[in-house]
């Protein structure tokens, strides 16, 4: 698959500073030498809890576990590690301590061991515990993790009428967890990456092998290497790393918090990625008409569902027309109105002292600056501010004869419709003050000529190889089953072929021909 070339590639990662480095070298066998390495590598850092201890049994075997305190579960700490090994009297002198401990003696689940301090260091700041014995060169790797995690709760910004209420949390594990528990098949692989010098971030590559576009993977992969930054705090800061067209409004990267729908982007060829500490997961290759489509779509009625995703398609299209169109008209193109409307916009504009161009520009303003408002502030607050807000300033602004009433209708009419597809807020807003400002310098002509640019600027951009607008001039009549309507589950029978062209048959099979 041809990959388009990004318009501004990432940089070839630099060499790191020894200071960044992280430690080197082999644990001794000698415990207290080993104990001053960790003590030098987090001087100064009080959370590092060293916790020495010794054999009930002998006394020469001294043993001592390290962990940072908040981080792990102190009760499977003390009921499953320190208390057998402390009370064990099958360990012998000559015996391999650390083996011993993780074969005979430790109650865990996942224990490993490793020399290698970097290795050791990594396990630590995720949470687990370090068991460490003198006379062994091995530590022993105890997964205790225990932090605090956010409830597993409905998405505030993905809410559905029928369907899952769960959620992403900021916790990778948990969500990919979520994720294990809808596709339960063996063929739904985990890659795990580390980005970031100083957060050392986990982020993991999500796909179904088998179904998986082997393209777009290689693609996904080879731009999360080339990521070179101190930290990852959110999803956010690699989706502007990785996206075809960093300084496009037009998204390249889908994003939602609902393990659902990565499961079912999942199912149909796409690659999701999910990092630890963000609720918010990415997905690839992101189209445009996955603006359009919600997860309510595949859950309720196909007829309701199409007919909703249909009123979406056109609230976009007058939430980015309507300023343009009616500035078009009532500067440019008068006698296209009727009569009867023509007067009474003339007689609501009577004592406007602005232009129309900056009538329309301030009410668009004041409607972002109130939804902005109410979007940060508590909830209770904002929907009253929202609400009042608009019906105070709006009187207010109509009776001053600083705008006039048709105005005021066309922007709420921009807003609400502009609201319908909160994901293209960004866009929507950018594309409706180019198309206002075309329309104001030659009328109709400036919004056609502007709608015909829109038009090409979306066919020029990819998704990591696939055109966003792929789904809008299919390969095959099948790939129009779910774009401007969605056809019935029982004669959905394809993938779309771009995203999974090895396995395209939804029930598995590859025998079939479209």
């Amino acid at each position: 698959m041809f990959f388009k070339k990004k318009s501004s590639e990432q940089p070839e990662k630099k060499e790191q500073s020894t200071k960044d480095m992280p430690p080197q070298g082999r644990l001794g066998k000698d415990i207290n030498e080993n104990i001053k390495i960790f003590k030098d590598i987090f001087k100064n850092d009080d959370t590092l809890v060293i916790r020495e201890f010794e054999n009930s049994a002998k006394d020469s075997i001294k043993l001592c576990c390290l962990y940072f305190d908040g981080m792990v579960n102190t009760k499977v700490l003390n009921d499953d590690v320190i208390r057998p090994a402390m009370y064990n009297s099958t360990i012998g002198i000559d015996d391999e301590v650390i083996t011993l401990l993780q074969e005979k003696v430790i109650f865990s689940n996942d224990a490993k061991k490793s020399s290698e301090i970097a290795i050791l260091i990594e396990s630590m700041l995720y949470g687990d515990t370090i068991l460490i014995a003198h006379g062994s060169s091995d530590g022993l790797i105890l997964n205790t993790k225990g932090w605090l995690t956010r409830s597993i709760t409905e998405p505030e910004a993905e809410k559905v009428e029928r369907g899952p209420r769960e959620g992403f949390n900021e916790a990778i594990l948990v969500n990919l967890s979520l994720l294990r528990r809808k596709i339960k098949t063996p063929n739904l692989k985990f890659e795990f990456k580390t980005i970031g010098v100083q957060t050392n971030t986990k982020v993991c590559v999500c796909y179904i092998d088998g179904i998986v576009n082997k393209s777009v993977l290689k693609e996904v992969n080879d731009r999360l290497e080339k990521i070179n930054i101190d930290g990852i705090l959110d999803s956010g800061y690699i989706t502007e790393m990785i996206k075809d067209e960093p300084f496009s409004p037009i998204k390249t990267v889908g994003s939602t918090e609902r393990p659902d729908v990565v499961a079912a982007k999942l199912l149909e060829g796409r690659v999701a990625v999910i990092v630890d500490g963000t609720p918010m997961a990415l997905t690839v290759p992101h189209l445009f008409v996955e603006y359009f489509q919600t997860n309510d779509d595949y859950y309720v009625n196909y007829i309701f569902s199409s007919i909703n995703r249909i009123l979406r398609i056109l609230g976009a299209f007058i939430s980015i027309s309507i300023p343009a169109v009616y500035l078009a008209f009532v500067t440019y193109h008068q006698e296209l109105m009727p009569t009867s409307l023509l007067l009474s916009v003339t007689s609501a504009r009577q004592g406007v002292p602005v232009p129309t161009i900056v009538e329309e520009i301030l009410i668009l303003l004041a409607f972002e600056l109130l939804r902005e408002a109410s979007l940060r502030m508590p909830s209770n607050i904002g929907s009253a501010l929202s609400i009042v807000g608009a019906l105070v300033l709006g009187q207010a602004a109509v009776e001053a004869k600083l705008v006039s009433a048709p105005m005021v209708i066309v922007a709420a009419l921009t807003g609400i419709t502009g609201l319908m597809i909160i994901k293209l807020k960004g866009a929507t807003i950018l594309v409706r003050l180019i198309l206002l400002f075309l329309s104001s310098i030659v009328g109709m002509y400036g919004y056609v000529f502007g709608m015909v640019g829109l038009l090409i600027y979306l066919c020029s951009i990819r998704s990591f190889g696939i055109p966003i607008i792929q789904g809008l001039s299919p390969s095959t009549p099948s790939d129009l089953q779910d774009v401007g309507i969605r056809v019935p589950w029982f004669n959905m029978r394809y993938r779309p072929k771009f995203l999974s062209p090895d396995n395209p048959i939804r029930n598995g099979s590859k025998g079939d021909k479209r």
